[in-house]
């Protein structure tokens, strides 16, 4: 295990020694929990990595319950955008820490339950030791190279993690390597390629969506907690909230698995491992770019280039640049767009929302044509940044 300093943390709650029958006693009447499965809650430990929307559930409903002690890990600090779904901050919170906001939300909710608070990023050198003390692990992250970290680490540790994940408008909920079931990689040996699955701030999500699934996620980690019921190991559970239907799929341990299959390769954490960003190109494969002002000035001139927004029509319909073509980044990736593309030369510029999508969409031009376009470096928000602030941010 590495050798590291623990993060200054935030602590808030004492749990009593005895839980109150009046808080609990909606638990209490349960024959499968009781007095005793109250108590042994009010002993348990459970961090849980991530402060934002699928944590909001899953924060509030173990703080509800008398879990004694939680932890929350997250480096964010809360944004206008998160409060369509992040429902323990509020309007008023927005830039602090996401940390601090889940203590405070914890802790109107239920003084009793000490809440911690790492206001740092979950890393290769930190995680082992955040995770040692604690009896569950909650992901409630957004991003690939944290899942594959907090799962490998789970397995190094032996500790049940409550995995949970959302997009658009599905959901997905499972409890990994618990009672000799699978573990993340099991299931998802490799990262998907960097920017194959959209993020939320490109594909947007729903949002009661994670409402929905981190309540799903809390339930599961209070069943691992008390040992009832049938635990979600070895079933991964999809909701579908456009059509209201839920599903379940049988997953399998793999013996081959490169953590915790008979022979693993995995054997200490790194964020390189973890890690899903994309390779630094080549230079012969690298992405042309044009910053905001440069473009705005070429735009202004006699001989404009061609502007392509590669976004979607959702997001054309929040803002959008008064110049150039709209070309999804979906038709260049089928080849149905190619068409569009008549006039495209080595100065057309691609834009999308942040910089990823057009830099694949020159890339995919370039393979389909040979012609090297160019990117808009920091997409619209760039341009809203450095051209024209007046339009509206997403």
């Amino acid at each position: 295990m590495p050798s590291v300093t623990r993060p200054a943390k935030l602590r808030a709650g004492t749990t009593p020694d005895r839980p109150d029958p009046r808080r609990y006693a909606r638990h209490l009447l349960l024959p499968e929990l009781g007095m005793p499965g109250q108590e042994r809650l009010g002993q348990s430990r459970v961090i849980v990595v991530g402060a934002g929307g699928l944590a909001a559930p899953v924060l509030s409903y173990l703080a509800a319950a008398g879990v004694g002690r939680v932890t929350v890990v997250d480096d964010d600090a809360v944004d206008l955008s998160n409060l369509q779904r992040q429902v323990i901050h509020r309007t008023e919170d927005v830039g602090v820490s996401k940390v601090e906001s889940a203590i405070r939300a914890v802790h109107d909710l239920n003084p009793d339950v000490e809440i911690v608070g790492v206001p740092e990023r979950l890393t290769a050198d930190n995680a082992l030791t955040l995770f040692a003390d604690h009896d569950v692990v909650v992901d409630a992250t957004d991003n690939f190279a944290t899942r594959y970290l907090v799962g490998d680490a789970c397995v190094l540790l032996g500790l049940p993690l409550v995995w949970g994940s959302i997009h658009r408008f599905d959901g997905q909920v499972t409890v990994w390597s618990y009672d000799e079931g699978p573990c993340y990689r099991c299931v998802f040996p490799e990262a998907p390629p960097a920017g194959a699955v959209p993020s939320c701030a490109e594909a947007g999500v729903l949002g009661a969506l994670p409402g929905v699934i981190g309540a799903m996620q809390a339930t599961e980690a209070v069943k691992v907690l008390l040992g009832i019921g049938e635990p979600l190991a070895g079933r991964l559970m999809l909701y579908n909230a456009l059509h209201a239907t839920w599903s379940s799929v049988p997953v399998q341990r793999d013996p081959e698995c490169a953590v915790c299959g008979a022979h693993p390769t995995i054997t200490t954490l790194t964020d390189t491992v973890a890690s899903c960003a994309p390779p630094v190109p080549d230079a012969a494969d690298d992405v042309r770019e044009v910053d905001a002002l440069a473009l705005a000035d070429q735009v202004a001139g006699d001989h404009p280039p061609v502007v392509v927004d590669v976004r979607s029509e959702a997001e054309r319909d929040i803002v959008r640049l008064p110049i150039g073509i709209h070309v999804p980044i979906e038709t260049l990736r089928d080849g149905t767009g190619l068409g569009r593309l008549d006039a495209i030369d080595a100065d057309t510029v691609f834009y999308c929302k942040g910089g990823t999508r057009s830099a694949e969409a020159v890339r995919l031009v370039r393979d389909a044509t040979g012609v090297e376009a160019r990117s808009l470096a920091g997409g619209i928000l760039a341009w809203i940044d450095e051209v024209d602030p007046t339009l509206a941010r997403y």
